[in-house]
């Protein structure tokens, strides 16, 4: 191959990277088609997906029960005997159905609660399949196949017997419900003595595309809420074609909130500096520009203290092989981003991501 045509062969390669990063680029502008995911703070989002989504999604004794409305075995199954704090909710659509606290055991090899939680609205109908009438129960969101209620329940607690099968319920501990989204069913949990109330704090911080930061940050224990948006520039409102210029000062950023009696600010920015590269000034990875900057935007004069603290100790200790060059600035007005970029990777695994959790 002569010079000239391996230098035009050089060329249209590094053309061919920048076009195909370019595009990748911009292809993140496109919304995505959208997903039903159930959200615990809207409800009404959830949509039943098919019945083809629901056998990839379930085991096949989970569609069984809640699809065709058959009975697991008596005393072999996941919650007969299960005792610990918490919610039991819908398999199917993680709606909230029965608490811990409501649990007893009645002898039969299911779960039994004397009944669903307050606020929940089970659909009952008549059931003559078993020989006898039998009144069954169902979720609302989801319209899975629950179990049966009986009127032979602990008399002082009203009577009722509601006999629910373990394939149609998912537990989520006490501990887990804030992270989960199902922080205000903590209440009589708090009241009860088994859960301290939440000390609720928030934090922004930037390293590069939030869409992977949101994915680590928000299964943090103690990470009650991560919302992606921007912060630290000075156009109002901006959208993200806005931000995709780099012109407007914003970085893309993840809000926290979370619960300071799990998790502390220090260990959080722990957490923050193993999950990026806070050395490459405006930049994280391929994605270049001020919009990428790594940068902790503080609250308070605690959390300046604490990320300044954190940082000069990253820094003596040489944990990287070049200086820290993480931005560390007051907070100023965050912008939640468009809805689509919410849980972008819940909603289309395997999508772009540049950040991983190191040890």
């Amino acid at each position: 191959m002569s010079l000239i045509k391996g230098g035009v062969f050089v060329a249209t390669l590094v053309l061919v990277a920048a076009g195909a990063m370019l595009w990748l680029r911009r292809s993140r502008v496109a919304a995505p088609v959208a997903v039903s995911t159930f959200n615990p703070e809207n409800m009404s989002d959830f949509k039943k997906p098919d019945p083809e989504l629901l056998k990839k999604k379930l085991s096949p004794e989970q569609f069984a029960v809640t699809q065709r409305g058959e009975t697991e075995p008596a005393f072999r199954n996941a919650y007969w005997d299960h005792h610990k704090p918490g919610l039991y909710v819908d398999v199917v659509s993680g709606e909230p159905l029965f608490s811990s606290q409501n649990k007893f055991d009645s002898g039969t090899g299911w779960p039994s609660f004397t009944r669903p939680l307050a606020g929940v609205d089970l659909t009952e109908r008549m059931d003559g399949g078993a020989g006898a009438p039998r009144t069954e129960v169902r979720s609302k969101l989801a319209d899975s196949h629950l179990g049966h209620v009986f009127d032979d329940g602990p008399a002082d607690q009203g009577g009722k017997r509601y006999c629910i099968n373990s394939a149609a319920l998912q537990f989520v501990p006490v501990l887990e419900l804030q992270q989960a989204g199902y922080g205000p069913r903590l209440t009589p949990f708090v009241a009860a003595g088994l859960v301290p109330k939440p000390a609720l704090e928030s934090a922004i911080l930037a390293g590069g595309c939030f869409w992977g930061m949101e994915e680590i940050l928000r299964q943090i224990p103690g990470v009650t809420k991560a919302t992606v948006g921007y912060s630290g520039g000075q156009t109002t409102n901006p959208t993200y074609e806005d931000i995709c210029t780099g012109r407007t000062g914003h970085a893309e950023a993840v809000e926290l909130v979370f619960d300071a009696n799990r998790l502390s600010y220090e260990d959080l920015l722990g957490y923050f500096f193993r999950m990026h590269d806070p050395t490459t000034l405006n930049r994280q990875h391929n994605d270049v520009g001020t919009q990428y900057r790594s940068a902790i935007f503080y609250s308070n004069e605690e959390q300046k203290k604490t990320a300044e603290r954190v940082r000069a100790t990253l820094d003596a200790a040489k944990k990287f092989k070049r200086p820290i060059t993480t931005e560390i600035t007051a907070a100023a007005r965050f912008y939640p981003a468009e809805d689509y970029h919410q849980k972008y990777l819940v909603k289309n695994p395997g999508g772009y991501n540049c950040h991983v959790l190191r040890d």
